[in-house]
């Protein structure tokens, strides 16, 4: 198995040069996911009773070589009783990159959802990586479920001509 990325992109922004940097950097990170052990590192993390704190500790390292920093501070100046921040934050030609990783409340209390909000409100930020678990068990005897797909199949519609919002690009990593 290996990390699987699923790209949602406004159709006017395809052949952007903004856009395409952040596909490049997005293509760097996945590779980077994908390698034999950091993929069964972000497996681990994925176990029962782990945190997305530990999924985000597997790649940070690179992340920041990319030139993502950790919880930027003032972007969301606008919005200043919000108390939000993204995990990650990358500047890109004219705008930048949020990185968000969810775990166990990925779809069940609408993470997900509130990622692409905050990027939508970001005026420093038009492109969010989301990283969500393809399979998850909350403990050791639930039946696992599939965020992943289930987050795919909800931001799609954002990214539908005639439906967009600030957010260009929506890049799911699905671990």
């Amino acid at each position: 198995m290996s990390v699987t990325l699923e790209r949602l992109v406004q159709v006017e922004y395809l052949n952007d040069s903004e856009f395409l940097q952040v596909n490049e950097i997005a293509k760097k990170l996945h590779n980077h996911l994908c390698l034999p052990q950091v993929y069964k590192e972000i497996d681990n993390a994925n176990s029962p009773g782990k945190s997305s704190s530990e999924v985000q500790g597997v790649f940070l390292g690179f992340a920041e070589k990319l030139g993502f920093q950790s919880e930027k501070k003032g972007l969301f100046a606008n919005h200043p009783t919000s108390g939000l921040r993204p995990d990650y934050f990358l500047k890109t030609i004219n705008s930048g990159i949020l990185l968000e990783v969810e775990r166990g409340k990925t779809t069940m209390n609408n993470m997900d959802l509130l990622d692409l909000w905050k990027c939508h409100i970001c005026s420093e930020a038009n492109y969010l990586f989301l990283m969500v678990p393809k399979q998850l068990s909350h403990n050791k005897t639930s039946k696992p479920y599939s965020p992943f797909t289930k987050v795919v199949n909800r931001m799609t519609p954002f990214f539908r001509t005639g439906n967009y919002t600030n957010v260009r690009g929506l890049f799911i990593y699905g671990y």
